[in-house]
């Protein structure tokens, strides 16, 4: 049986390029776990008008904050998030955490995030706690380096070692990553997979565009 062959993903800059070894390409998507909702970009939980009865519940959650405009700033979400208790007996999310988020789902570009946009979030954010719960297994409120493998893998993202340990030494401490961080981690490996896929017009693990649209896209989130 022939070996699958290694793409490499192609970033364009101008006159230059960068090459990214280790994305394989034609891997199927793995079971998801108990939750985990996959769209059409690998590792998203898809958003469905039907996904709560307590939408009434999280409406009030959103407007207890909302300004008249009937959208919510980073640190009106962090409030919102904080007194919904969706974290858990984990600790509240951070204000940057809460920044990445809402720029995660800024389609309009306002810094600012309505209700669709936070309802998206909600699901989000409980298949994201949902599935951290699932892979720590010690139940240390943490997980490690395998840990983190397995939930990524979780949600349908097929990522190279190398990428893998660079990811935990961004988000760790002292080698464990605690549950901000991995929400953190989730928004932007989401957002990034968004930017990138939306720009791979074949689905084939390249994209061109220019510098000045990749800084836009990255230094956002």
């Amino acid at each position: 049986m022939a070996k699958r062959q290694k793409t490499r993903k192609v970033f364009k800059f101008g006159n230059f390029s960068i090459q990214v070894p280790g994305m394989q390409m034609g891997q199927p998507v793995p079971e998801t776990g108990p939750g985990i909702l996959l769209d059409g970009y690998s590792g998203c939980p898809a958003f469905s008008d039907t996904y709560s009865s307590a939408g009434d519940s999280v409406y009030t959650y959103f407007s207890a904050v909302a300004g008249q405009d009937g959208e919510v700033d980073a640190e009106e979400l962090q409030r919102c998030l904080t007194q919904s208790g969706i974290s858990g007996t984990y600790s509240p999310f951070s204000l940057e955490t809460c920044r990445i988020m809402i720029a995660m789902l800024d389609r309009d570009y306002t810094g600012k995030m309505g209700f669709n946009a936070f309802k998206e979030l909600w699901s989000a954010l409980n298949a994201w706690k949902e599935n951290f719960m699932t892979v720590d297994q010690d139940g240390s409120g943490t997980v490690e380096h395998h840990e983190l493998r397995q939930a990524i893998g979780l949600m349908g993202y097929r990522l190279s070692p190398q990428t893998l340990t660079t990811i935990v030494k961004r988000y760790s401490k002292n080698g464990r990553i605690f549950f901000d961080d991995y929400v953190a981690c989730c928004v932007k490996l989401r957002a990034l997979t968004d930017f990138f896929r939306k720009r791979d017009h074949l689905q084939q693990g390249s994209a061109n565009f220019i510098y000045d649209d990749f800084l836009q896209g990255t230094m956002a989130i």
